[in-house]
Formats: structure tokens, C-alpha cells, sequence
């Protein structure tokens, strides 16, 4: 089959083409200009923008914490046959939004390795679109043990590699570093320097060890990192803290916005946005991810059991969850609603955007919101428009409560972000920290991932509607298309090597520490995609060092 997009404007930062061009398509790989023969199919995309499709890189769509989330909050969803919510789609639904939006491939951020299975099984019911995951260590007992006995960078980058072998993940995550397990030994408050109260070790020395290990074990995606102190007024000296951590090694900062929080001025709450835009040009090791905060009613779900318990007095409505996971990690649960005219909420809003405007490189400032945390991922279009119209954004920054207006920037920052800047920021950017070869790109020999969007003035509108959407070379948006539950279900992964002789000592602490036998983590390839149901796209690495 043989296609042929004809006449749009192409955007593609990962080759250098921004201007009018046609794209051929044999089946579902995109190739080189045929001219010996006419297309079977042609799409005339005169007037529109042509896009890679997006990727998000940090969005929560599987694993155990939903199915505890949707439990909890079942009474708010509508009747009916499709019981669901915007905020918290069932896996079914999850696909299908994000196809809407001409999102194609998408990361869960927090694997933990007992539970990979379900987050893959789960992500596997997520049609239409590519998955991946990030496996979540640092607050298991094995790596912290290992660390307090000062073990060789070997041994650890062995365990790390295990793991990110045995549960089909393509990238490591650390959620408060220490501090879920801290929270166990009825610590509340735990900060990069302090002392682990069993094993000694510090959140500072967990994040130089983990973003040494995915350094030489040779991931393509740095230490994907939730900081400390989550949510609470002047953590940004935690964050630049964390930065320094890394010792100039690649790392990478989720939800920043989260963490970009000053303690000055009648409410103790400011906007530390520019110190961490600051920090990113003197680091230039460092990317971020925002978590941008949307109003109206969502959940909140992290790991991050510490600070959940901080926040469950805040629930709307007035029910959470908190629970361990097998001694890996932990699980919060708290509903939330963010308030336009409350000064904290629209300060967390006035940050969010700051970072997107005051960071310069859109290859290292990437577009969540922390999906459900912040707001559902389908507000990804009227966060386009807030960033690529500054009159727009004007006018919104007038409706939110007063005095946060006034603590932000907001009002002078001119910066519009160009239809170039959100395709860097959400495909080729993205594409190129996950080590994802064959998507975000419209190279010849990638994958024929494509979005057709209709130019317009409203970027919410143009985003929120493409006139077409491909995944695999086959239409499932638009004009002719078909269900994309038909598209097999891919899920990326990482192909990471270890030392085989290392890992019966290290079974032998797991043993000691967990519930059930390390090997029992194990996925196989036959297994996701024979129970599982969902084909493995195995991204090389290459082990740099010992």
C-alpha cells in the first residue's frame, strides 16, 4: 500500500524540515519519494500542518494506583454504560483521547517491578497507541542496602539493569528519594542531605548512584526524577539540591512545576521559577517535564506516600487512600480540585506556565500534566494555546485570583511558543531523551506515526481536532479511517545487559527483603506478548563503563 501526503506544511525538528514538502508512506513505514509508480492512496493536506505523532513522555495510565483511584472515587463517575471520567479514563478510553489529540505513543512514569505485569497488562488495553514504562526503584530495601554498604557502582548498576530488563522498562525513576521508605520508619519530613533513619544513606547519594547506574548501564533516558518535598513552599532549594546530586551526569526532573516553590510573601508561597530556568542554563545536563496544573476537579496519585499523607486534609471530595506496595514503594491517593480564584492554586498554574516561557530550549522543557496530578492529558491542547498566544493567556492570567496574578510573571513574558517549538517539544524532543528511534520523526524508515492538523488561528482548536491522524500507515482519524483497536499493541522497552554472575547474590538479598523470589519479577518476551498481549520494540544500550 502505497501513500502519498500531499501539499501540507511539514514540521519535523529531527531532520531540519519546516516548510511545504510531501510524505510517501509504504505501509506503515515512512519512505523516500517514489516516483516510478502513483500512490493507491492520496491525501491532499493543502492548508494544513504535518506532524510527527506526539509523544507524552510522563502520564500516569497503568498500574495498580488507578484501579485504587478509580475504586475510591467511583460515586464521581457519570452513569452509565461507559462509567468513566475525564480525568480518569479507563484504559479503553485512554487510547482513544490521546488519538483524538494526535498522541501516539505514551510513558507510564512509575513501574514498580511486583506490579509490572498489571501496568503492562493494563497499558496493553490502551488501544491504538505505543506504551513504555519507567521501572520506579530507590526506596526498596535492596538498593538501599546495598548503598548504606557503600557497594561497588558494579553491583549496583547490575541490580539496576535487572530490574529494567526484568519488567520491560525503558527508563529508571526515583520517586522522594529514600523518603517513601523513610516514611515507613515514621519519618515525616526528609531532605536531600538527611539520613536514611535505618540504612543512613541520603537522598543525595541515592540520586548520584541511580544517575551513575542508567548512565553506564546505558540508557538513553537519564535518572527520571521526582525530587523531595513535593508540593511544599520553598522546595526549591531541594531541587537545585537534586541537580547538584547528579555531579554533571544526565538527569532529568518530572513535574518541576511541583517543585519550583519559594516560601516568601503574606501566604509563604512564591513562584522559584526563574532560580530553576536559571539553573538549567548553568546545567546543561538537566531536562524537565513541567506538570502543569489545570483547573477544575482531578486525582492526585504518586508513590510519593509521604507527602500524600501531607495533602490528604486537602482532599475534595473528602476521601484518600494510602498504602504500601509490597515494601518496593508506596501509593497515594487523594482527590483534588484546583480552584481558579484560590491564591495557591492559581500561583501553581501562574509557575507552570513561567517554567514553559522562561526556559529558552524546547528540547528540554517537555509538555504534562503529570496526568491526572495536574489536570487530565486531553487539556493538552488548551495548554498549547495558553504557551503559542499571548493574548489568550493574557486574558486567562486576568481571571485567576489577584494577589498570584500579581506574584507572577506572567504579565511580561511576551515569548509565544511557533507551531516548530511545540513539534520539538512534543515529538522530536521527547523522542530523542526516550532513545526512540523509529517515532517522533518523519525521516524516512520511522514509523508512519503522522498527524494532519488544519491551520488555524485557536491552537486549542487546531490541536484538540486534527483533519487526520496515522498510526502505523493506517488512517484512524479522519476521512476513511479504521478502529485503532485493529493496530497491534507495541510496547517499548529497553534491551539492557548485566553481569548473570552477580545476580544470585543479589536474589539472595531480594529474598531476604520481599515477598516472593527476584526471579519471579521476570517478564519474558513470549509472555507479553502471549499473555500480555503486546509486542516488544527493544531499544539498544550500550553499557558505557563499571
Amino acid at each position: 500500500m502505497l501513500t502519498l501526503i500531499q501539499g501540507g506544511h511539514v514540521i519535523d525538528p529531527a531532520s531540519a524540515i519546516d516548510g511545504r514538502c510531501d510524505l510517501w508512506i509504504r505501509d506503515q513505514t515512512i519512505v523516500e519519494p517514489v516516483n516510478d509508480r502513483p500512490p493507491h492512496h492520496t491525501i491532499d493536506a493543502t492548508g494544513c500542518v504535518v506532524m510527527a505523532g506526539a509523544i507524552d513522555m510522563h502520564t500516569h495510565i497503568g498500574g495498580g494506583k488507578l484501579t485504587l483511584a478509580r475504586l475510591l472515587l467511583q460515586d464521581q463517575f457519570p452513569r452509565g454504560s461507559e462509567r468513566t471520567s475525564e480525568f480518569l479514563p479507563a484504559a479503553s478510553v485512554v487510547g482513544q483521547r490521546y488519538l483524538d489529540m494526535g498522541y501516539t505513543t505514551c510513558f507510564e512514569p512509575a513501574v514498580i517491578p511486583c506490579n509490572a505485569r498489571s501496568a503492562h497488562a493494563e497499558m496493553a488495553d490502551v488501544n491504538g497507541i505505543d506504551t513504555g514504562g519507567y521501572c520506579l526503584l530507590g526506596n526498596d530495601d535492596v538498593l538501599l542496602q546495598l548503598l548504606s554498604e557503600d557497594s561497588p557502582q558494579a553491583i549496583i548498576n547490575d541490580y539496576v539493569a535487572w530490574m529494567v530488563a526484568a519488567t520491560k522498562c525503558i527508563a529508571v525513576k526515583v520517586v522522594n528519594p529514600g523518603g517513601i521508605s523513610a516514611f515507613k520508619f515514621n519519618t515525616r519530613t526528609f531532605d536531600v542531605n538527611t539520613p536514611h533513619p535505618k540504612y543512613g544513606v541520603t537522598p543525595s547519594t541515592i540520586i548520584r548512584r541511580l544517575c551513575r547506574a542508567v548512565h553506564e548501564i546505558g540508557l538513553a533516558h537519564p535518572l527520571h526524577v521526582h525530587c523531595s518535598n513535593l508540593g511544599v513552599p520553598g522546595n526549591i532549594a531541594s531541587t537545585l539540591a537534586t541537580i547538584e546530586a547528579a555531579h554533571g551526569l544526565p538527569i532529568h526532573l518530572t513535574h518541576a512545576q511541583f517543585h519550583s516553590y519559594g516560601n516568601a510573601g503574606t501566604y509563604k508561597m512564591s513562584s522559584a521559577a526563574e532560580p530553576l530556568a536559571r539553573a538549567l542554563q548553568a546545567h546543561p545536563n538537566v531536562t524537565i517535564d513541567v506538570g502543569q496544573v489545570m483547573f477544575g476537579q482531578t486525582v492526585t496519585i504518586s508513590a510519593d506516600s509521604m507527602h500524600q499523607y501531607d495533602n490528604h486534609t486537602r482532599a475534595k471530595p473528602r476521601k484518600s487512600v494510602l498504602v504500601d506496595v509490597e515494601c518496593e514503594a508506596g501509593c497515594g491517593v487523594v482527590p483534588f480540585r484546583y480552584h481558579r480564584k484560590k491564591y495557591v492554586h492559581s500561583l501553581q498554574w501562574a509557575i507552570g506556565l513561567e517554567l514553559f516561557l522562561m526556559i529558552d530550549d524546547p528540547k528540554r522543557v517537555f509538555l504534562t500534566t503529570d496526568h491526572p496530578n495536574g489536570g487530565p492529558f486531553t487539556a493538552y491542547p488548551h495548554l498549547i494555546r495558553l504557551l503559542g498566544d499571548r493574548s489568550y493567556r493574557e486574558t486567562a492570567l486576568a481571571e485567576i485570583e489577584p494577589e498570584a496574578a500579581a506574584a507572577s510573571q506572567l504579565s511580561g513574558m511576551s515569548r509565544e511558543y511557533s507551531l516548530h517549538d511545540i513539534a520539538t517539544m512534543t515529538r522530536s524532543a521527547p523522542a530523542a531523551l526516550l532513545g526512540l528511534n523509529k517515532v517522533g520523526s518523519l525521516r524516512p524508515d520511522c514509523h508512519a506515526d503522522i498527524v494532519i492538523y488544519r491551520k488555524q488561528d485557536n491552537l486549542e482548536r487546531m490541536f484538540a481536532e486534527p483533519e487526520y491522524v496515522i498510526r502505523r500507515g493506517s488512517v484512524v482519524r479522519g476521512c476513511g479511517s479504521v478502529d485503532a483497536a485493529t493496530i497491534p499493541a507495541t510496547t517499548h522497552t529497553a534491551d539492557v545487559h548485566f553481569d548473570a554472575n552477580a545476580i544470585p547474590g543479589l536474589a539472595q538479598r531480594y529474598a531476604q527483603q520481599g515477598t516472593m523470589a527476584m526471579q519471579r519479577l521476570m517478564i519474558s518476551d513470549d509472555e507479553m506478548e502471549g499473555v500480555l498481549g503486546t509486542k516488544l520494540e527493544k531499544h539498544a544500550a550500550v553499557r558505557s563503563g563499571k
